[in-house]
């Protein structure tokens, strides 16, 4: 059996249903019971575990042959890197207790920095401590996910303008979260032995111009790139309701990745995905209609 963790989120939920339709065995584990009939439905086993709860997790990973480890980000916390870094102490003690014999984590491009990567901070601390829980551990560096741009998708869908803290033409790797998953379940499938790190990103890298070219095609209308400077990360952070603190990690990724700190090591294997912009755009974009 498999354990996935974050199945109601983006990445997870692939995991769970690409192992789910090869025919595997499944465990997902979830907060509450609110989508536990849904996953039960689909043939998955439901275990309720708050990812904090060390004892909880490590009777939901217990008998799992691999297991599929996101470490949710707290920005509601005061402290974000604190808390993250007890998040993570907690899920290492659990795994080191379960016993499962491999997992697979989920990281970022940037994580094997130690300053210079805002809110990616979170899981530098997380590598040098949850892979090491495991006798086999697989770390899945992800490039910038290309569903970031769904905050801001309701401007180009009104407006015809795509706003953004990237200059138009700068041109970066990005990967669809279908991508991250699906290789994710490929990795639980095939597990090496010892330490092992990938990084990935989509089958293109992408700019702003790029994108705003993707969303002028799928709207039918001319869609504009807004640059916005560095020096608006924090303010317009904060108008969606995050802490200063936690706006000014932001600032720092931001900039980080501007200047080429945040970027793949180049250390380990690398993997790229098939999902385009393209495709995940039109995904966004319906979403975005349907709740509208």
């Amino acid at each position: 059996m498999f354990v996935v963790t974050g199945a109601t989120g983006n990445t997870g939920s692939v995991v769970a249903d690409t192992l789910l339709q090869q025919g595997k065995q499944v465990k997902v584990v979830l907060r509450d019971n609110a989508k536990a009939d849904g996953w039960k439905a689909k043939g998955a086993e439901v275990a309720i575990a708050d990812m904090g709860d060390s004892a909880a997790l490590a009777g939901a990973l217990k008998g799992a042959e691999g297991a599929y480890i996101l470490v949710p980000p707290l920005y509601g916390a005061p402290d974000f890197l604190a808390a993250m870094a007890k998040l993570s102490d907690s899920i290492a003690a659990a795994i080191n207790t379960s016993g499962v014999p491999h997992i697979v984590m989920l990281s970022s491009v940037g994580a094997q920095h130690a300053e210079g990567i805002g809110p990616i901070r979170n899981l530098h601390y997380a590598e040098s401590i949850i892979p090491q829980a495991a006798p086999n551990a697989t770390v899945l560096r992800a490039s910038y996910f290309i569903e970031n741009y769904a905050p801001v998708l309701a401007a180009a869908v009104g407006g015809g303008v795509l706003p953004g803290f990237f200059p138009a033409d700068f041109r970066i790797p990005m990967n669809a979260t279908l991508d991250i998953g699906r290789i994710a379940a490929d990795l639980l499938l095939h597990p090496a032995k010892g330490y092992r790190l990938i990084e990935m990103s989509g089958p293109e890298d992408y700019s702003p111009t790029d994108v705003a070219a993707v969303l002028t095609t799928l709207l039918g209308k001319p869609v504009k790139v807004l640059e916005l400077p560095l020096a608006a990360v924090v303010p317009e952070f904060m108008k969606m309701g995050m802490s200063e603190a936690i706006s000014k990690l932001f600032a720092e990724m931001y900039a980080g990745i501007l200047d080429g700190h945040v970027a793949a090591e180049g250390a380990g294997e690398f993997r790229h995905g098939t999902v385009t912009a393209q495709e995940v755009l039109a995904n966004l974009l319906k979403a975005t209609s349907a709740t509208s």
